[in-house]
């Protein structure tokens, strides 16, 4: 069977940016590979500012909803990497995403890195992830 991409993108702002919120690649097994989540909502407009946990929140939000427009849930996700401005605070609110990632019951492989800014300014997190279905 021959490799077909197929772009997943449940909201439309990122096509101006020229990138896909996710891309599906078929074959044997689905993959998806997940952009960058940040806490930006529908329009592409950062939210919570200073807040590290609701930033964390809404990234998290973000990704299911790439995994949701491709039929997968947070359990298929396969590898998670985790970019932030701020390693230590991070760190103190981590159990809003270590507690969605139990209960889906998926302890995927996970990368942390502390990078000093990321695209958007006021953002704290990032999550890019790989899921396979």
């Amino acid at each position: 069977m021959a490799m077909e991409r197929t772009a997943v993108n449940p909201v439309a702002w990122s096509l101006g940016m020229g990138f896909n919120q996710g891309e599906v690649v078929s074959g044997h097994t689905r993959t998806l590979y997940i952009s960058g989540q940040t806490a930006l909502n529908g329009d592409g407009k950062p939210q919570h500012d200073g807040d590290m946990a609701a930033q964390l929140a809404l990234s998290l939000d973000n990704l299911v909803a790439v995994l949701e427009e491709a039929d997968m849930t947070l359990a298929d996700l396969v590898r998670l990497n985790v970019y932030t401005t701020d390693v230590d605070l991070l760190l103190q609110h981590y159990g809003v995403l270590a507690a969605r990632l139990g209960a889906a019951g998926v302890a995927p492989t996970t990368t942390m890195l502390g990078v000093a800014r990321l695209a958007i300014p006021g953002q704290m997190v990032e999550l890019e992830g790989t899921a396979v279905a």
